[in-house]
């Protein structure tokens, strides 16, 4: 809604969904086409497969750890301040990383800049999504395409950067990003703020500060896995103790009447939870299965990035498809219907995946099983956001869209750190390693589809009553 409280029309509100829905694209884009320039980043800046993970991984985790603080700061700065903030940040750190001459550079442009710009800019995204669309039909329209253009990017990214990759060089990729971002800024013009902003909001720096450092050392201590056995279990200690102080943190200032940086109450809505959890798992499968196959094809079927990049075509087609049928499946199937049938379709992907190419060393292989990944993965992404964002009134639409945003993208981090650590601890091993990755990526969709049949049936058939609105 507009500050006034008047709703926007159809046309606005599809203008207005352009450059959202363009940024989330990039933005997911970013996460995965750096998978098929591994072998060509390794020569260029003398580093390796574990190096350029590690950026990849950084760049994901930033942009988790750091949601939830500027989802905060949009009600205090303005969403749309945030979101031409958010983009600007990241055209610089993609601009750098395109003339970066070394792994150091590259971090700072790409898993830095690009992650801050990523975590200021997201959080509008679906906060103008919720308040543009008020009900269930036209609301699962608009995430259909935010969250499609957004699987569509990650699952495309192989298919883009390769090309970019082998007709020019890496860095050409870093331009096609920072030129997408000028597009989205002069899209941005007419896209309006629909509340006001409030400078006297109070920030929860405290809270901030133990919840970022929290998961950035439960991250970094599962990429530690492969290293130090003894180093992993500390980092991953101190992490928790950090997220527990952070409760403890977050508890204590509501008690007092103070404003915490994440409301415990956003805790107490099972239905959310439980989607939430859906959310994270879904974008683990995702960029898990990218990092884990692109990694395989280049290393051990000795593929170039061209090459890489087309046999993720399938998976983009699945993406693209499934999205594509978004709204008419949501008014067909509950929301419920549509996750557990995502999770079974990936899961069974992952199974062809791992029998076909066992049986055969030929490219046409990955095709099938990549395609069912991505149909299962282009089903669920749309309805887990439905269903999390509509479970709460306008005033929480900021925290709640912070969180949901830091749970999917600590889901990718998990995705790249776990399997990927596993392939690349013995990648001299060739299939071995490949095989142990993607079993894990299978027992977690299977884990996902036991968390989305708790989902109660009635799930996303209703749309929370649009509250009046109040200065976020």
């Amino acid at each position: 809604m507009s500050a006034t409280g008047v709703q926007p029309t159809g046309a606005t509100a599809r203008r207005i969904l352009a450059p959202l829905a363009l940024a989330q694209f990039i933005c997911s884009f970013a996460g995965s086409n750096m998978n098929v320039m591994i072998n060509d980043i390794s020569e260029d800046l003398d580093t390796t497969v574990a190096g350029v993970q590690v950026t990849i991984t950084l760049f994901l985790l930033i942009m988790a750890i750091l949601m939830i603080p500027c989802s905060k700061l949009t009600d205090r700065w303005g969403r749309k301040r945030c979101f031409i903030g958010g983009l600007v940040l990241y055209g610089i750190g993609a601009v750098l990383s395109a003339v970066s001459p070394s792994l150091g550079v590259l971090i700072i442009g790409n898993s830095v800049l690009e992650g801050v710009g990523t975590a200021f800019l997201i959080p509008p995204v679906y906060i103008l999504t919720t308040m543009a669309f008020s009900d269930l039909t036209s609301r699962a329209r608009a995430f259909g395409v935010v969250s499609g253009l957004g699987g569509i990017g990650a699952a495309a990214g192989p298919l883009i950067g390769g090309l970019i990759t082998e007709a020019i060089t890496w860095r050409a990729a870093f331009i096609f990003q920072a030129a997408v971002i000028v597009v989205i800024i002069l899209l941005s013009r007419r896209v309006v703020d629909p509340l006001p902003p409030d400078p006297t909001r109070p920030f929860d720096a405290v809270g901030a500060v133990l919840s970022a450092v929290g998961m950035f050392f439960v991250v970094f201590g599962i990429l530690q896995a492969d290293n130090d056995g003894v180093l992993m279990a500390v980092l991953l200690a101190v992490g928790a103790v950090l997220l527990a102080s952070f409760f403890v943190h977050i508890r204590s200032r509501e008690r007092a009447g103070r404003e915490p940086l994440l409301s415990t109450k956003l805790f107490k809505n099972r239905t959310s939870n439980l989607a939430l959890v859906t959310q994270n798992l879904q974008w683990l499968l995702l960029m898990g299965t990218s990092f884990v196959v692109a990694v395989f094809l280049q290393t051990v079927r000795g593929y170039n990035a061209i090459e890489t990049g087309v046999i993720f075509t399938a998976a983009t087609l699945g993406v693209l498809v499934s999205s594509l049928a978004a709204e008419r499946l949501a008014k067909r199937y509950s929301q419920k219907s549509l996750i557990a049938a995502g999770f079974v379709v990936t899961a069974v992907g992952i199974g062809v995946l791992l029998a076909l190419v066992e049986a055969s060393s030929r490219a046409v292989a990955f095709a099938p099983g990549l395609a069912l990944i991505g149909l299962g993965l282009g089903v669920m992404l749309t309805p887990s956001v439905n269903v999390v964002q509509s479970s709460f009134p306008e005033q929480q639409q900021g925290e709640i869209s912070g969180l949901s945003r830091s749970i999917s993208n600590l889901g990718s981090s998990f995705g790249t750190a776990i399997a990927g650590t596993i392939l690349v601890s013995d990648l001299a091993s060739g299939n071995t390693t490949y095989v142990i990755a993607m079993v894990v990526l299978a027992a977690l969709a299977f884990v996902g589809l036991v968390v989305s049949l708790m989902l109660p049936d009635n799930t996303g058939q209703r749309t929370v009553p649009a509250a009046t609105p109040q200065p976020a």
